[in-house]
């Protein structure tokens, strides 16, 4: 990254990057969320000039508090680091070995968090900012684009992600003949952690697993016996919720990030096998006790002093959320930095708009990027809006698009957003296409090399044996593939 570079090599490296771009038309983006902020980043990188449109804090969304670049407006955690057996770690390790802003910004603010990598959010967005702010090559413009861009911007990328404003929608939809899809998404509330009764609450990670920057104590856990977790269902399932307009009455949930209180009415013992659910945990104060469930809290800043409710995004009303969390053990007085929420998502019908380069077939100048193409997830938006900074960026040098590899994180998410999914001609609506998170039901098969001797795995060692070996094959297919792009 630059700002690794001494004062007076980094001043001749911009000003080599700068002369060597003046030929070159910009690249622009439209939205400066995770996704336009990595391709902004990654054009750059390219030697070329990029102009990022960012509409805050000239014009406010429902959900972004702040006008930094890359705010984080749900949880602040990236997600399981474990590259080996995981597929979001795997992503992790992509982005890296591809010099991703994001993942070099979250690793330089991460807080504890067990295994997962989670990240101050001020801490975070600031860097990615000022790194960007920093870099001749890229104009940042604070300002609204509303409708389709102008003619004489010949390469666009539209990483407006799930809030993208009215005006721009509708000239998209508009375009391509086809409404867009929506779901609904769900923000989690943060706690004050000295309004934490920790008489009772104790600090544990699931199975004590320590993650980057954790001890294994990473988490706030709050014990339930099962009167208290029957009275806190009730309470959920009959608390006042945010009411629904008329239009967005049939618009589905993404069962990734559902609120608590519909999993709730799904099942009484729903959150029991998910957020709840009391494995890998004991309490230090009586060992011999199981919890019924019990509720976790992961630290949302650097400082240690703001938890975020773990699974907790709901559409409560907020004198509901407070009266209803405050019957959790260790949160009877809880104060709230902030309240849960719900916001209306918007994302393309990718598989059937968009080209295997995330250009919109009605209109190829413009290329989508983000959550707003139907990926899920903080790194799963930052990695495509990767692949696109460089797809843009290739193409404006006049070099040859190569996406990569299917066998790849990048490239088996990149597969479900623009072809992964089987579209029905017969019926040419919005389909069953959904918002997805990276997982390995994305990786085609891998035929696990046997050992002479060695002992047949079953069951769960058998899968994790499998992931290794597909998490193998995918680093190194996208380290060959940044080689042979270079």
């Amino acid at each position: 990254m630059v700002g690794n570079l001494c004062r007076t090599h980094r001043k001749c490296y911009l000003a080599r990057m700068t002369q060597t771009n003046t030929t070159h038309a910009p690249i622009h983006i439209i939205g400066g969320g995770l996704a336009g902020s990595e391709a902004a980043w990654q054009i750059a990188k390219a030697g070329l000039p990029v102009v990022l449109h960012e509409m805050r804090p000239v014009t406010r969304t429902e959900a972004h508090s702040t006008e930094g670049l890359a705010e984080l407006v749900c949880s602040n955690s990236f997600r399981s680091d474990d590259a080996e057996t995981n597929a979001v770690g795997l992503i992790h390790a992509e982005m890296r070995l591809a010099g991703s802003l994001i993942m070099a910004s979250a690793d330089q603010h991460q807080v504890p968090a067990g295994g997962a990598l989670a990240v101050d959010r001020d801490g975070f967005s600031a860097a990615v900012t000022a790194a960007l702010e920093a870099n001749p090559l890229v104009d940042i413009r604070r300002e609204e684009v509303s409708g389709l861009p102008p003619d004489d911007w010949d390469s666009v990328i539209v990483a407006t992600g799930p809030l993208t404003s009215p005006a721009l929608a509708d000239a998209v939809r508009g375009l391509t003949g086809d409404t867009e899809l929506a779901f609904f998404d769900a923000i989690a509330p943060i706690v004050y952690l000295d309004s934490v009764n920790m008489d009772v609450a104790w600090m544990q990670s699931r199975y004590d697993k320590a993650g980057p920057g954790g001890t294994g104590a990473d988490y706030l856990n709050c014990p339930m016996t099962r009167e208290q977790y029957d009275a806190f269902i009730d309470a959920l399932i009959a608390g006042d919720k945010t009411s629904f307009k008329e239009w967005e009455a049939s618009t589905p949930y993404f069962n990734g990030c559902l609120p608590i209180e519909v999993m709730a009415e799904r099942g009484r013992e729903t959150l029991r096998f998910g957020p709840m659910k009391p494995v890998g945990l004991t309490n230090p104060r009586d060992p011999t006790v199981k919890p019924y469930a019990i509720v976790q809290l992961r630290q949302d800043n650097a400082l240690g002093t703001l938890w975020n409710m773990v699974g907790f995004q709901t559409k409560l009303k907020h004198g509901e959320q407070v009266r209803v969390f405050r019957m959790i053990p260790g949160l009877e007085n809880a104060e709230f930095a902030r309240l849960g929420g719900l916001h209306r998502n918007t994302y393309l019908n990718s598989p059937k708009l968009l080209d295997q380069h995330l250009r919109l077939k009605a209109a190829p100048r413009l290329r989508f990027a983000g959550q707003i193409t139907g990926c899920e997830g903080y790194v799963e938006s930052a990695a495509i809006g990767m692949l696109a900074g460089r797809f843009a960026a290739a193409e404006r040098l006049g070099r040859e698009i190569v996406p990569p590899p299917v066998t790849t994180a990048s490239g088996a998410l990149l597969n479900h957003v623009t072809g992964g999914h089987i579209l029905d001609e017969a019926n040419p609506g919005p389909s069953s296409f959904q918002p997805m998170n990276v997982n390995f039901g994305l990786f085609p098969p891998i035929d696990v090399p046997k050992e002479p001797g060695a002992k047949r795995l079953r069951g769960e060692e058998k899968s994790r044996e499998k992931k290794r070996w597909m998490s193998r094959r995918a680093l190194a297919d996208f380290t060959a593939w940044l080689g042979a792009i270079a």
